[in-house]
């Protein structure tokens, strides 16, 4: 296991799931330097929780499950995946910061606690490709500098309090996705197993008007949910 560099742990951290699209989200990169790598009409949503890949593309990972890619917007979403739903991710990349490139888990070195939000949890995590890369980062925005490990360690500890806010969050995603559903969308008889099977569903068939990316993500958990 790598040896962990600690750096100051500096400032408050944000919450940042289901946050209104905005250019300025850390997270977030131009369509044209995202690599999505499931196959299907899915393939832009994190399999777990249905948010935009794009949108959360600096905390992407992606891993092979039974023989399928699977593609999260957090470590969070893989935490879930393997804990809650009992699979085995192998062969784990994730998106280093700094080159905007899928690389082995294993290999990155992460920050841990920096300013800039996290996705899916009150504590970022932001991997990047080489030490001198991450201990720049966790000097301009304060965090701890660990391995894949000590980032996976701390997801798991804040497992159940990310997921409480998260419920609470999507809940009242929930509610608003029914008032836009019945506003926007044409009846839709057909049952959904996953937020992004819902999305993929609107998207492709059209069957709401007008929708952003917030709009869509809540209608997706509305249709999940009703």
């Amino acid at each position: 296991m790598r040896k962990k560099y600690i750096l100051p742990l500096m400032g408050f951290l944000v919450f940042g799931v289901v946050s209104v699209v905005s250019a300025a989200m850390f997270q977030s990169v131009p369509a044209s330097k995202a690599q999505l790598m499931q196959k299907g009409e899915q393939k832009q949503f994190c399999n777990i929780c249905g948010m935009n890949l794009v949108m959360f593309y600096k905390t992407n990972y992606v891993a092979l499950v039974n023989g399928k890619t699977k593609q999260y917007c957090s470590i969070h979403c893989l935490v879930e995946d393997r804990d809650e739903n009992h699979v085995n991710p192998q062969n784990i990349k994730v998106v280093a910061v700094d080159t905007l490139q899928l690389i082995d888990a294993d290999k990155a070195y992460f920050v841990v606690g920096s300013s800039k939000k996290g996705t899916m949890s009150m504590v970022s995590k932001y991997a990047f490709s080489s030490l001198n890369a991450a201990s720049k980062f966790a000097a301009k925005f304060g965090g701890v500098v660990t391995d894949f490990n000590g980032a996976l360690e701390t997801a798991k500890e804040d497992f159940a309090k990310d997921s409480h806010m998260i419920g609470k969050k999507q809940h009242k995603m929930s509610q608003m996705g029914a008032m836009i559903y019945a506003k926007k969308c044409k009846k839709i008889e057909k049952d959904f197993h996953s937020v992004a099977e819902a999305k993929a569903f609107v998207s492709s068939h059209k069957t709401c008007k007008d929708l952003n990316p917030k709009e869509l993500q809540a209608v997706g958990l509305y249709l999940i949910n009703r």
